[in-house]
């Protein structure tokens, strides 16, 4: 092999472990968010989680993240707006990432 493929199969391999995290970080982010929004309507225990993973599955459905900002302020109706769930989910990102990186540090 030559210096110029063991760069091109590092930088893949970098690339796909990073896709992997980011995919990891927005599902742990949904989970989250989902936690957060059940807390909200008064759920918990294993109601929490069972919205929770909802949430999760929720962003499947389609492309991009919206698909759960409705989802969740279709659920909490005039408990939250949909600019307060999206600006929650920004905030839970950066806490999935710090949960997913210390998990991988540890």
């Amino acid at each position: 092999m030559t210096t110029f493929d063991d760069r091109e199969n590092a930088f893949e391999a970098k690339f796909a472990h990073d896709e992997e995290l980011q995919f990891k970080a927005q599902a742990r982010c949904n989970k989250l968010l989902g936690l957060w929004a059940a807390a909200l309507m008064g759920k918990t225990g294993d109601d929490a989680a069972s919205y929770a993973a909802s949430v999760v599955k929720a962003d499947f459905e389609e492309a991009g993240h919206e698909d759960v900002v409705r989802k969740v302020a279709a659920d909490l109706g005039d408990k939250s707006s949909a600019e307060e769930v999206r600006a929650k989910m920004a905030e839970l990102l950066d806490e999935a990432k710090a949960q997913i990186m210390g998990e991988a540090e540890g």
